[in-house]
């Protein structure tokens, strides 16, 4: 059977799937309860800030014929209540599954504040630097848009915490290699992208956005082209791991995330179609590298021929 055990900094992981950011919450969503998360290669947990926060107006989510419209807003009950109680159950639970952890904040300092506190919990594996919510008015894209506030952050992130970081890059930029040179600049040990692309639907009866905070983060099948892209043009310009994701919701689309130059996959939207989808991907990846004549998965990364 092909081997699909992944090795990345912090993380060894049985397969190379794990459910984006948010989509899990703490490990404590409806979906979470559904099977063994053991099944996965880790658990992303939901964007963590300094404080509580309730996110954005309803209806934060619709979703769309070909992808997802999202407003949440980084809606958590914020780091301490998440370390004492969230991650303390997480773990009671799930004492050996790779756990990464969503970093946010408004400011340089609510980032530290919360990077330490998380990584000084010795309950997670790895910290996910998100500098690219699109659905947040102070903090978030305004860090990731830029390079040098990113490779700063970063830098000033890897000086207090004793575990990887993955910085979370957003798609809403002009060059997206420019961002991805300035996490590694700042220490980074890997990357992961992309985030939502901004984006608008309108409900034309009612003459207003169909959400409540009028834009918000596009995801889905119909952005996996544009998230490809970004992840062989970072490929071909660094040697940092990649957490790659944007649409994928077939094995196929796996090893093409694979191909263009990811070590590791996050899949979100397609959860709304099938909540048990990364254990059935789980399930069918060894088969289907089977079927190609590819003995371990790691064998893929960045093979694709432009």
């Amino acid at each position: 059977m092909t081997e699909v055990v992944v090795n990345l900094p912090g993380l060894k992981l049985k397969n190379p799937l794990m459910p984006a950011s948010g989509t899990f919450g703490f490990g404590d969503t409806p979906a979470a309860q559904k099977f063994d998360l053991n099944q996965m290669g880790a658990l992303v947990l939901k964007t963590t800030t300094r404080k509580a926060k309730i996110g954005n107006p309803q209806p934060q989510i619709k979703v769309l014929d070909n992808g997802v419209l999202n407003s949440v807003g980084l809606t958590n009950p914020g780091v301490d209540q998440v370390v004492e109680v969230k991650l303390a159950e997480l773990r009671k639970k799930y004492p050996d599954l790779p756990i990464i952890a969503s970093v946010g904040g408004e400011t340089i300092d609510d980032y530290l504040y919360v990077a330490e506190k998380l990584a000084s919990s010795q309950m997670v594996n790895a910290l996910e630097i998100n500098v690219s919510c699109p659905n947040v008015k102070a903090g978030g894209m305004q860090f990731g848009i830029d390079p040098k506030i990113v490779e700063d952050l970063t830098a000033k992130i890897k000086q207090i915490v004793n575990i990887p970081i993955y910085v979370k890059l957003t798609p809403n930029v002009t060059d997206v290699v420019m961002i991805a040179k300035a996490a590694e600049a700042g220490g980074a040990d890997g990357l992961s992208l992309i985030n939502t692309l901004l984006g608008l639907d309108i409900d034309v009866r009612a003459r207003k956005a169909v959400l409540g905070n009028g834009m918000g983060g596009l995801s889905g099948n119909c952005i996996r082209p544009v998230a490809l892209r970004m992840v062989y043009q970072i490929r071909q310009e660094t040697n940092l791991p990649i957490i790659g994701m944007g649409g994928i919701r077939s094995v196929t689309d796996v090893v093409k995330f694979f191909l263009a130059g990811a070590n590791a996959v996050a899949i979100g939207s397609a959860h709304f179609r099938d909540e048990l989808i990364i254990p059935h991907l789980a399930e069918e990846l060894p088969h289907y590298l089977d079927k190609l004549g590819v003995s371990d998965i790691n064998d893929l990364v960045g093979q694709v021929d432009l």
